[in-house]
Parts: structure tokens; C-alpha cells; sequence
């Protein structure tokens, strides 16, 4: 055996591999891992003179860990000016506004929790006084909506309701004059398209420092599901030929209403071929619904609202025929579904393709499912993609807005993460940063204790945990030949905690120390 670039000794290697489930020293050659085994057998066959050689003290090695759903580079602009993701109340949002930056004129926020209204709708007139005229641009946690003033309306010349080919809305009082509420991503981007942006210089310098923290908390690669404006592979392009990403991604395209005739849909599967050394295009990703508080996640029966029985789809069957085009080209999809009708939906327009479509199919997020679906996942072989840092957003007593609009029946089997793998289904995990933070011990942690309205019997084991952000999530990307454990063959990504992530306490998890992360046999934390 040719002498390794790197050996890691000294560890207690987690593999995930049922050939050899436990290890103490890992060597890797160009990229890839050469050797698992006992210490003084890989060092005996595989250091050299140029080997470096790691003693990891007694760190718990696993297979580097995946944020099966992010989104990096447009994260970036989403997560540009002042932080509300701490306002609590109408008080904290309004001194917020006072004392925010005004960028080029205009206070742009992020992360503003729909709770903080008290329950009263979201509308401009709740923070006009605090905001001095300036235009205001304020997302809200969710990433579908946001709230902006009358300057800014007045700035993109909204002076009523419109009508688009997708689910969205401006929200109008009873006299057809805007709320300033604006609902889904084709009523925001009307406004959104004013705000002043990032430069390319401070996009590319703001990626690689984001992935660079991204890698501190173990993360080796990430599911991307966007590709911006369609100038995210020029950025990673760039990032590469200047030096390295530090960490593997895997870009998933927008299909929207619309965008289903054949012409745009060959367009799609002609991307699939773009790919630099460390990114890759890999997949599709849809919208069948929005949110919970917003009122557009696609229900059974309608939220307390009266809101949530249509599709972000007009037309649901063109979806499925959009699927079934990319499903025959080999293209893997990614649906944004949150709503009982929602997932119904894409799990029927799976099954309506057979069993080709095994394993290539994904639903995001799944906050409420009833009984009947669940086994479903398996049967059809239809991948779930959840975030358990979201159940943040909820109340185990239902005084949140999300459980108020769905009702106690439907809060009630909210982030159903065990009971889908108890039914057998695959289960990937992530962030959605910036929607929640990217720190992978988050997503583990709550993964294994649920907050809010997902709180009751809902926790994973540690090791259902682990393998959600390894195994499972290279299953997801249709890499479970190369990735999601250490064996000889596959991808040196690794990563090395100081306590072991399925043993060790909540609490501990919170806090673990990350000693080492490697993406593609490259240390990109240590």
C-alpha cells in the first residue's frame, strides 16, 4: 500500500459501517480513505515519510457530518443588517428599528419571529413611528414573508393587491390598501429587489468565512436548495480558483410555477452537469406549499384562519408533471412541503411514477403529517428532510402562532422525526440556515431533544442523530456509495468531537468541542 497523506490514530472511530462498526485509526490518499483499522496496523502499512500523522487523544471520529438542507450564498444576503431574531415584543422590535444601521438609506432585518406581534396581524403601522421614514425591509423568521413600511412600498410602487403565478400575496387591509405584509417569495422580491445588496467582493469574502465557521462546528458539506439568481456557480467558481471551499456542496435549483414547460425543464437537467472540485449541481428543488404562519402551507382542512387550502402551485398536476419529466432524465428533486395536503401530494406524485422513482425523491421539512402518510416514506421510497432547530419556534403548551393556526390535533404531531424512522423511512437532517443557526451540534441535539410543540415523544436516539447528518443524508444525495461512512473507497470527509456525539449528554453535545473536520482529505478546522 502506498504511503497515506494523512493518518488519524489515537481515536474512537464511530464508522457507521456494518462491516466494521468500530475502529481506532483512519488513513487517507488523495481524498480518499485507504485504511481502517488498529492503530499499530495502519501506521505499520500506511505512514511514510511525507505521512502526516494526527493523534486525535481519544476523540470520537465519525463520518463527517451534512447539513441536508442550507442555503449558504443566498443565506448571505438573507441574513444582511440588523439581527431581531432575540425581539420578544412590539417594544423590543420598535427600539430595534430606532437603533438599527441604515444601509444606503434603508433598515433591512432578519429573523423577526412572528410571536413578537402578540398575536395581532402584521402590519407597517406597528412600527412606522420607530422607523423615521427611512424604507424598511424586515424578514421574517420563516424566510416567506416580510414586513416593510410605506416608504418602501411606495419605492417599488405597490398600491394594491396583484395577482402571480404562484402562491403569494399582498396582504391589503379591508379597503385594498397594503399591510405592508407581503407573503411569499414573488410579493417580497418586489421590494427586496430595491434593497441595497453585497457587493460580488463582500459575497465571495462573507461565503468563505461563513463555511469556515460552517467547518468549526463539524460540518464537512452542505445540500444547498437554491442556486440564487443563477450566479452561484460563477461565485464558487471564483472561491476555487483563488483557494478552496471548505466544504463540499451540493446546489439544488428552483423549479417554480411556471417554470414547467419543457424548454425550462431541459434547461434544469442541462445544469446537472456543472460541477467544480468541491460543488456540484445535484438535483431540483420544489415548492408545494409555504408556511405554517403565513397562512400558505397546503392543509387538509384550513387553519384557524380560514387560510392554508391551496397549493403553491396553482395547478398541483403540473408540478407532478414536472416531476415525472425530471424523474425520466435521472434528476433527483427536493420538495418544500410543510402542510398534511402538501405532503400527501408529493408522496402520491411519487408513487404515481413507480418504482424508478425509489430513493431519487425528497420531502423538506414535514411539520405536520398524520398517521396514514407515514409509513408511506418507506414504502415509496421517498426521503424525509427535516430541521429540528425549527421546533424553537413553537410552545409545548400551543401559544405559539404556528400551533395556534394548525389546532392541537395537527400541532400535535408536529415535527414528526422518530415516528418516521420508526416507520422505516430515511431521515436526513439539517439547518435551513439562516432560518436556524448552522451549528451542527444544534441540529443533533435537537434532533435528540425536540423543543416546543415536538417536545412529547418525538426525540431521536444519539445514534439516529448521527447517522440523520451522515449516512442517512448521503442516501439523500444518492451518495451512499462514497460517502456517510469510513471505510476504504470512500470520501475522506471526517469529522472528530472531543466527546462522543451519541453517549454524551444534551447538554454536553451543546458544547462539545470539534478537534478536527476534513473535507475531501483537506483539514478545514482543527
Amino acid at each position: 500500500m502506498p504511503a497515506a497523506d494523512t493518518v488519524l490514530t489515537g481515536a474512537r472511530v464511530r464508522t457507521l459501517d456494518p462491516g466494521r462498526p468500530q475502529a481506532r485509526a483512519v488513513a487517507v490518499l488523495g481524498g480518499e480513505i485507504v485504511a481502517v483499522g488498529e492503530d499499530s496496523d495502519v501506521r505499520r502499512d500506511c505512514l511514510g515519510p511525507d505521512t502526516e500523522l494526527i493523534d486525535l487523544g481519544g476523540a470520537t471520529l465519525t463520518p463527517g457530518l451534512t447539513d441536508a438542507h442550507s442555503h449558504p450564498v443566498w443565506g448571505i444576503e438573507m441574513a444582511t443588517g440588523t439581527d431581531l431574531s432575540a425581539v420578544r415584543d412590539l417594544d423590543q422590535l420598535r427600539a430595534a428599528l430606532r437603533a438599527a444601521d441604515r444601509a444606503k438609506g434603508w433598515v433591512v432585518g432578519h429573523g423577526l419571529d412572528h410571536n413578537a406581534f402578540g398575536g395581532r396581524p402584521v402590519d407597517r403601522v406597528l412600527v412606522e413611528e420607530a422607523l423615521g421614514g427611512a424604507p424598511a425591509f424586515l424578514r421574517l423568521y420563516d424566510g416567506h414573508s416580510a414586513l416593510v413600511n410605506g416608504a418602501a412600498l411606495a419605492a417599488a410602487g405597490i398600491t394594491g393587491p396583484r395577482t402571480f403565478a404562484q402562491r403569494s400575496e399582498i396582504v391589503c387591509d379591508s379597503e385594498g390598501r397594503p399591510t405592508g405584509h407581503l407573503i411569499e417569495h414573488a410579493a417580497m422580491g418586489l421590494v427586496s429587489a430595491l434593497v441595497p445588496k453585497p457587493s460580488s467582493a463582500e459575497r465571495r469574502a462573507g461565503l468563505v468565512g461563513l463555511l469556515n465557521d460552517m467547518a468549526a462546528t463539524g460540518l464537512t458539506g452542505a445540500h444547498v436548495m437554491d442556486m440564487g439568481d443563477g450566479d452561484v456557480p460563477a461565485l464558487l467558481s471564483a472561491v476555487e480558483y483563488e483557494g478552496h471551499l471548505p466544504l463540499r456542496l451540493n446546489l439544488a435549483p428552483w423549479c417554480m410555477p411556471g417554470a414547467d414547460d419543457d424548454d425550462e425543464l431541459d434547461e434544469l437537467i442541462e445544469l446537472q452537469r456543472l460541477m467544480g472540485r468541491n460543488w456540484q449541481v445535484g438535483g431540483v428543488k420544489f415548492f408545494m406549499d409555504g408556511t405554517v404562519e403565513g397562512g400558505t402551507a397546503w392543509l387538509e382542512h384550513a387553519d384557524c384562519h380560514g387560510q392554508g387550502t391551496e397549493a403553491f402551485w396553482p395547478d398541483p398536476e403540473a408540478y407532478a408533471r414536472a416531476v415525472r419529466i425530471l424523474d425520466a432524465a435521472g434528476v433527483r428533486t427536493a420538495t418544500h412541503a410543510i402542510g398534511d395536503a402538501a405532503v400527501r401530494h408529493v408522496l402520491d406524485t411519487v408513487e404515481a411514477i413507480g418504482v424508478r422513482a425509489r430513493m431519487r425523491h425528497r420531502i423538506e421539512h414535514i411539520e405536520t403529517v398524520p398517521d396514514d402518510q407515514l409509513k408511506r416514506f418507506a414504502e415509496l421510497g421517498v426521503i424525509a428532510s427535516m430541521q429540528p432547530p425549527h421546533t424553537g419556534y413553537t410552545r409545548a403548551d400551543h401559544t405559539d402562532e404556528w400551533s395556534k393556526r394548525l389546532g392541537d390535533d395537527r400541532a400535535g404531531r408536529a415535527w414528526r422525526c422518530r415516528d418516521l424512522r420508526d416507520a422505516g423511512a430515511v431521515l436526513a437532517l439539517g439547518s435551513d440556515w439562516p432560518i436556524a443557526h448552522y451549528d451542527a451540534r444544534q441540529v443533533l441535539l435537537t434532533a435528540r431533544s425536540p423543543l416546543g410543540a415536538a417536545s412529547a415523544g418525538r426525540a431521536l436516539t444519539g445514534l439516529m442523530a448521527l447517522e440523520g447528518m451522515t449516512s442517512h443524508a448521503a442516501l439523500a444525495a444518492g451518495e451512499e456509495r462514497v460517502a456517510g461512512r469510513i471505510a476504504p473507497g470512500f470520501r475522506a470527509d471526517l469529522t472528530a468531537f472531543a466527546l462522543d456525539p451519541v453517549t454524551a449528554g444534551p447538554d454536553e453535545l451543546a458544547e462539545a468541542p470539534v478537534v478536527l473536520t476534513m473535507s475531501g482529505g483537506r483539514i478545514t478546522h482543527r
